[in-house]
């Protein structure tokens, strides 16, 4: 169940209170009984864990760029064996 936190719009009040989601929003000041209002508060949620860029994303991405260039370089060997290939069969 979620805290949420209320404001007496009269006498500067706040409090917090345990409700569940679908339950009504509190409409009286426990210290005057006026009217309150729910107000919006900062999220508790924190991301922890693999998954996240800082911890993974960056390594892979570094990791996939090393995989392209280590392709890439294969690829120009290859080029280039056949080119001196091309080139001794032309002088012989």
């Amino acid at each position: 169940m979620p805290i949420y936190k209320y404001g007496c719009e009269s006498c500067g009040y706040k409090f917090e209170e345990l409700q569940k989601v679908n339950d009504e929003p509190l409409e009286k000041c426990p210290e005057c009984g006026r009217q309150v209002r729910r107000m919006v508060t900062h999220s508790s949620f924190i991301l922890k864990g693999t998954g996240w860029y800082a911890t993974d994303y960056a390594n892979k991405s570094a990791n996939l760029n090393n995989d392209k260039k280590s392709s890439s370089d294969t690829a120009k060997k290859v080029v280039e064996k056949k080119e001196i290939k091309n080139k001794s069969e032309k002088a012989a």
